[in-house]
């Protein structure tokens, strides 16, 4: 395969950019690093935001994911508008054994429900059930109401169960897509039909017989 098939084939790629948005502490780095690399990381204190690009099939379609792990200085530090404009699709991540980092999400979705973006709700650390303080039906409700996709899953213990979170969100984003291209198509339509409709309707006019 020659140079320029290589770069039509990367440059064919759909790419999804996806936020990995939560309070601190609720593993937002061990589920990217996970999706990644399949492989697990105990804690991680980083200090700013950081960007990973990892390619994959979806329904064999290759996708180029560009994942934004993003980097809350405090639970009452929400999404920015710029990450928001940013992304294609946001997986919203708390931790089921810390009811502050629901109310997070919570605080959070009351943002997200006026913008246009894909959501997927992911409850981390659903491992340790000793310390569980957030119900799966707790999480279920809330995605229900916002009509986000919604999983439990560990980092910890789990690789297919996070990947799976993030192809669904990627679902999501490309038939968001297919749908604003549909609606485009069909305005587009509509508006040069409404154009020939009133050509023709001239033109019937101009040879009326005139009084």
């Amino acid at each position: 395969m020659n140079s320029k098939s290589i770069r039509r084939k990367k440059s064919s790629l759909s790419e999804v950019k996806v936020a990995v948005i939560g309070a601190p502490g609720v593993g937002k780095t061990a589920l990217s690093v996970r999706f990644l690399t399949r492989r697990y990381i105990g804690e991680y204190d980083h200090q700013s935001e950081t960007r990973y690009k990892h390619e994959v099939l979806i329904d064999s379609e290759p996708i180029l994911f560009e994942v934004l792990d993003t980097c809350p200085k405090n639970e009452d530090d929400l999404p920015s508008s710029e990450v928001l404009n940013w992304a294609d699709g946001l997986l919203l991540v708390y931790s089921v054994i810390d009811r502050q980092t629901f109310a997070y999400v919570k605080k959070a979705g009351l943002i997200l429900a006026n913008c246009d973006i894909p959501v997927y709700l992911l409850a981390n650390k659903c491992d340790m059930v000793h310390l569980r303080q957030v119900s799966y039906d707790e999480g279920s409700i809330l995605a229900r109401n916002f009509e986000w996709g919604f999983s439990e899953v560990a980092a910890a213990e789990q690789v297919a169960p996070v990947a799976a979170a993030f192809h669904d969100l990627c679902k999501a984003v490309l038939l968001s897509r297919r749908k604003s291209k549909q609606s485009l198509l069909e305005r587009m339509l509509g508006a040069k039909s409404n154009s020939v409709k009133l050509y023709v309707r001239g033109k019937s006019d101009s040879v009326l017989p005139k009084d």
